[in-house]
């Protein structure tokens, strides 16, 4: 099987972010430290631990960002994927998701891919996009919310699990080639071994400049950013304690928090 999983570079959870002097994106400082997306990085576990069952198989990882996003691309290398493709874009500003996905649906579609995974959405935009664009541009079937997946490659076609609202699931098969995108909890990401962190920096990275594709108008705008403003407000509960307690159990079943 070829497989191909889609990562991002996202600023690590703990990194300050200021709002640059134009209100339209963000202002890196050179402390600020970054690391792949969580979710993306069970999109590649997930496809290592398919190349386990099929050891045929080859797992390719892509990128979209600017140069520094290659060290996204050296981390899946050094968890075991075979091979890495990063389109650069160097271009400040606001990236809507079609336009990242018309890249990635570019290369890949005469490569071949059997199967294409992602993240379900990325941690910073949150925007879960980017795999159902990705299948549209290439007329191939998606599911996103993935939580369990089985592949059956004598009969072309995958079955999944995916999560849906209330706690329930949906089951499907679906046939291959398809897309996939993972919620987290489909596996734990394992760290990468030195040995392929070391074969990782000596491996060659397949660099493509979005310049290379057809031009993408973008068809949503950032208008402005804005950081969120903490409003802390407390509730004082009154009467004997057992009335207390009858209000707290109450609050806490309408924020459906039992």
């Amino acid at each position: 099987m070829k497989l191909l999983v889609c990562v991002k570079q996202v600023l690590e959870s703990e990194s300050g972010v200021r709002i640059n002097d134009s209100g339209k994106w963000i202002e890196r400082s050179g402390s600020a430290r970054f690391e792949m997306n969580p979710f993306d990085a069970c999109a590649v576990e997930e496809a290592l631990l398919i190349k386990e069952k099929f050891p045929d198989s080859k797992v390719h990882a892509i990128t979209v960002g600017p140069d520094p996003a290659r060290d996204t691309l050296s981390r899946a290398l050094g968890m075991g994927a075979d091979e890495a493709i990063h389109i650069v874009d160097n271009t400040t500003g606001y990236r809507p998701p079609v336009v990242t996905a018309s890249w990635i649906a570019a290369y890949a579609g005469d490569k071949n891919y059997d199967l294409i995974l992602t993240g379900i959405m990325s941690a910073d935009e949150m925007n879960a996009q980017t795999g159902p664009v990705i299948a549209q541009r290439l007329c191939l079937p998606c599911c996103t919310a993935t939580l369990r997946e089985e592949i059956w490659p004598n009969e072309k076609k995958v079955s999944v699990e995916r999560e849906i609202e209330g706690g329930a699931r949906d089951m499907f098969d679906i046939s291959l080639p398809c897309v996939l995108t993972l919620q987290t909890g489909i596996n734990c990401p394992r760290y990468p071994s030195l040995s392929k962190v070391l074969r990782a920096r000596k491996k060659e990275i397949d660099v493509i400049q979005s310049s290379s594709f057809e031009k993408i108008e973008p068809v949503v705008t950032l208008e402005t950013l804005q950081i969120p403003q903490k409003k802390r407000k407390g509730i004082l509960l009154t009467g004997t304690l057992e009335n207390k307690v009858d209000q707290l159990i109450d609050l806490l079943g309408k924020k459906a928090l039992l």
